[in-house]
């Protein structure tokens, strides 16, 4: 293992921040109070949990700290939001092919078991939805409407906020969930301005530990309990809370509200560079999903022709940790579910990298991965059994950059 670390994985999992860490300590050996106990010494712990709740409120732009339900995870909330619905009459929901599993196969396991029936919207190249194919899904027994604000693998952004709209104007008392897992913390959240009934985050997505998450349900919303037990969470979700883990959830949604312009300049500017120079060095690299509708901190790029497990175990030589997809789905060697929605060529899908940054990536970084990387897929290019395709597709880019500089396009030194 190399002594250098470059992190750029951070859709998979965050560094834990420091403001996090210093205020869950406490909670271990100090105030170690049940939040539930009549004495003071556990009262005085629950105005801590009240704390966090205001403070994940603030950070998704909830009207009232109480629509926060404090879970496990990401996939908690989402299992909590689908399989809590209540109208027996009412068995079908829409969803897209892009989803995270932790959406995709509560629904399956719906369909399977439960009699429900399922729409899966598809998406174009670009990983984009069709609002007028979404609109027309929506039906009079559709119960739930289960969309990603940003997928985790592209970056691509949905525009859930509008789709919320176009929903409940063609069936008012359908329930629309979001599960905002890489969205909260890299882009504005403010669901008391939208028509979204329920919400979702993760809470070591934006640098709290593992372990702790949140849902959003909307004031009125009826859910069936998911995990049953005590009145804990308003009777919404029993079981002692993770203390420690909801104030460091707490304190890193305020951190990453305060971070939200950093995300979207500096964070984004690194991004950026990472992704040019790639292309500018490398002409067997392409851009998966939407370029301008993605957050700024995710790139997903494939390299044409050689597997991307290769280029993983040769980066990690060195110190750079990236991602093929999913985090959940990483032990999984069939190609990524939402690269094959969006269509991308067999050529293309087996090699796709996601390089996802945070606040703590630095410039000298994504220097380190643009010195090293070109190696890596020069030295793989040149074991890869497609020599005659390399060659074909080598000779297309550098025709189409030499005619894109004599027009004076100036993008042909990007590809």
């Amino acid at each position: 293992m190399s002594e250098k670390i470059v992190y750029l994985d951070n859709n998979a999992t965050t560094k834990t921040c420091q403001e996090a860490i210093d205020n869950m300590i406490p909670f271990f050996a100090e105030q170690y109070g049940n939040p539930s106990s009549m004495h003071d010494f556990g009262g005085e712990v629950a105005q801590y949990l009240k704390k966090a709740r205001k403070q994940v409120a603030e950070l998704i732009g909830a009207a009232d700290p109480n629509e926060v339900i404090f879970t496990s995870c990401g996939t908690e909330s989402s299992n909590m939001a689908i399989r809590g619905l209540t109208d027996p009459h009412k068995k079908h929901i829409i969803t897209t092919k892009v989803e995270h599993p932790c959406v995709l196969n509560v629904t399956k396991h719906l369909e399977k078991n439960h009699g429900y029936e399922v729409t899966y919207l598809g998406v174009n190249a670009e990983g984009e939805l069709d609002l007028e194919e979404f609109k027309d899904s929506i039906r009079d027994d559709t119960a739930l409407i289960a969309i990603m604000w940003a997928n985790n693998e592209t970056g691509v952004i949905f525009p859930v906020e509008k789709m919320a709209e176009i929903a409940k104007e063609k069936n008012p008392k359908v329930l629309f969930f979001v599960d905002a897992v890489q969205a909260a913390g890299k882009i504005p959240v403010d669901v008391k301005n939208t028509k979204i009934d329920m919400l979702g985050i993760s809470g070591h997505k934006i640098h709290a530990p593992k372990g702790v998450g949140a849902i959003y349900i909307r004031k009125g919303t009826l859910i069936t309990p998911f995990m049953l037990g005590g009145h804990q969470e308003r009777g919404k979700r029993g079981g002692t809370e993770n203390v420690s883990g909801i104030v460091a959830l707490g304190e890193a949604a305020e951190q990453a509200l305060n971070y939200l312009d950093d995300e979207a300049t500096r964070v984004k500017a690194m991004r950026d560079k990472l992704e040019k120079g790639i292309l500018s060095k490398l002409f067997n690299a392409r851009v998966n999903g939407s370029r301008l509708h993605r957050v700024p901190n995710t790139t997903n790029i494939s390299f044409e022709y050689i597997e991307g497990e290769l280029i993983l175990l040769h980066l990690s030589d060195l110190g750079i940790c990236a991602s093929s997809g999913s985090a959940c789905t990483s032990g999984n060697l069939e190609p990524s579910h939402v690269l094959r929605a969006m269509g991308v060529p067999f050529t293309a899908v087996h090699g796709s990298i996601r390089f996802s940054l945070s606040r703590y990536t630095s410039n000298e970084e994504i220097d380190y991965v643009l010195k090293q990387l070109p190696d890596v897929i020069h030295k793989l290019n040149a074991i890869s059994p497609f020599q005659k395709e390399l060659k074909e597709l080598k000779e297309i880019k550098e025709s189409a950059k030499a005619l894109k500089c004599a027009l004076g396009d100036k993008r042909c030194c990007e590809q």
